[in-house]
């Protein structure tokens, strides 16, 4: 049996928490957890877990704690679970501590930026591990292979209040930061075949799941490296967020009528104020790739809801269990060699069928499948 590999986790929020669970109760990972808020680390439990108070901003001082893992030696593995505007440094001091890396932003910039630092590196470099982009792309690309000529790769994701109440219809199910992130910056798409960047918050659209109504609209980074994975081969592909009808048009009356675009800060007070969070939750995936297949038009959709676990003893929420699942599989993919060792890794290389039989993917697999979408 190979020795348990030594984790670095950064970030004790409520994601930190699920990975530190998964991956120390799997026996196969010895797990530190370092946060700069001793209350976050106060709440972090599980078997092969420990904690450790690291101002994670301070790169001199990150790449000191890297360096010194429970019982002697180096980290093996760096698992950032900070703010997305951390990654790029987060990922240069473990590329400078010479572990493997993975995170969950959606930032596009970043994304290149890890990309570059990967060039040549003797460790592997994984950003996008989550639902969207993450998982939402393994499917994408999965369902793409089967077809000689593609034609349209549409990938919709929400991330849900089960029991939505407010004007907004939402509650905070994940980083403000990161919503407002997908919410401002350009989309990234591919339209008659040309690479282009749509606005956020346009392209609404309609439609009806299992009985209920939803809206979709362009937002960013859930692509994740599909367009330049994709480019020369497809000739529609965009992403989109889904949520429940008037939610789009709020927030384009917030973003842009009251121009809190060019003020993010204070409409990231007032959602945190005013909106509140919610354990119960769903996340809606769905799909659709169409094209030839032996000489035939036709069309192909992955469908799944995925919803919280309202257990007594550990609840998660939704968007716990699927972005944890996606990071967590993605890590133990590259322990079983089943992903490269070295250099950037998209997220599309992982095989769907190898992702969803992993102990920590088949969360996904374990999700009830959509009947209908109208």
């Amino acid at each position: 049996m190979p020795a348990p590999s030594r984790v670095a986790l950064l970030g004790a929020g409520h994601i930190g928490q699920t990975i530190a669970r998964l991956l120390g109760d799997s026996g196969d990972y010895w797990v530190t957890v370092f946060d700069k808020n001793p209350a976050a680390l106060a709440r972090i439990a599980g078997r092969h877990v420990s904690t450790r108070l690291v101002d994670t901003e301070d790169g001199m001082a990150l790449l000191a704690a890297l360096l010194q893992a429970p019982g002697g030696g180096a980290h093996d593995t760096v698992v950032n679970a900070l703010p997305y505007h951390l990654a790029v440094a987060t990922a240069t001091v473990a590329l400078q501590a010479g572990c493997h890396y993975f995170d969950l932003t959606e930032d596009v910039a970043a994304t290149r930026a890890i990309k570059q630092l990967a060039a040549g590196a003797a460790t592997a470099f994984m950003p996008q591990c989550g639902l969207a982009p993450g998982f939402i792309g393994i499917v994408a690309q999965h369902l793409a292979r089967g077809f000689e000529v593609l034609h349209d790769v549409k990938m919709r994701v929400g991330a849900l209040p089960a029991f939505p109440t407010n004007a907004l219809k939402y509650n905070l199910t994940w980083s403000v930061d990161g919503l407002i992130n997908e919410y401002c910056h350009p989309c990234e798409a591919i339209r008659d075949g040309q690479r282009l960047d749509l606005l956020a918050l346009e392209g609404l659209e309609h439609f009806s799941l299992d009985g209920t109504e939803y809206e979709a609209f362009n937002t960013s980074g859930g692509l994740g490296t599909l367009c330049e994975t994709l480019a020369g081969r497809v000739r529609t592909l965009d992403y989109k967020s889904v949520r429940y009808p008037g939610h789009q048009a709020l927030m384009k009356m917030l973003l842009e009528d009251l121009q809190l675009k060019d003020d993010p800060q204070t409409l990231k007070d007032i959602l945190r104020k005013s909106v509140p969070g919610t354990m119960q939750d769903v996340v809606l995936v769905f799909v659709t790739v169409s094209g030839l297949k032996r000489g035939q038009l036709l069309q192909e959709v992955f469908a799944r809801k995925i919803f919280a676990d309202r257990s007594e003893g550990a609840p998660l929420s939704a968007i716990q269990i699927t972005t944890a699942a996606g990071v967590c599989a993605a890590v133990d993919l590259l322990r079983d060699g089943k992903l490269p060792a070295s250099g950037f890794i998209r997220q599309e290389q992982v095989e769907l069928p190898a992702f969803l039989a992993n102990r920590f993917g088949a969360a996904y697999q374990q999700s009830r499948q959509v009947e209908s979408i109208g």
